[in-house]
């Protein structure tokens, strides 16, 4: 069944507040075969955030995760992240449409610290496909 079209445009609830460590850093930064020597958080690492939003639409839209296949994934940033950092991600569905049985959904999340300031957009490309595909 295709995702319902009235999605776009609709925010879901930001995620929990997340604190930045630079033991989370250091492990995700390992995660993939790097090595954290401190300082900012690489330019990947809203990713941790954003796909804790992602898991949420889905399972508020009841979309199943084995029938997504990641398209794209892109950073801008006002700011760097930092350990110390407490950032909250908010999703919103930026597009739809429907394509030979599959749904192309285009997502925003946007990070924010403590204070409510944006510190980077992250936006992705997610195709859904149907039962049928």
């Amino acid at each position: 069944m295709p995702v319902d079209q009235s999605l776009v445009g609709r925010s879901f609830p930001p995620t929990p507040a997340f604190a930045v460590t630079g033991e989370g850093v250091a492990a995700f930064v390992a995660s993939t075969g790097g090595e954290y020597a401190g300082g900012p958080a690489p330019a990947t690492y809203p990713i941790v955030l954003a796909f804790d939003a992602m898991n949420a639409f889905f399972e508020a839209e009841q979309i199943e995760l084995h029938r997504i296949i990641h398209g794209e994934q892109k950073f801008a940033y006002e700011r760097a992240i930092r350990p110390g950092d407490v950032l909250t991600a908010t999703l919103t569905v930026s597009t739809l449409r429907q394509i030979a049985g599959a749904d192309i959904i285009g997502t925003t999340s946007e990070v924010t610290d403590a204070d409510g300031a944006l510190v980077c957009t992250t936006s992705a490309t997610l195709v859904h496909r149907g039962a049928d595909s």
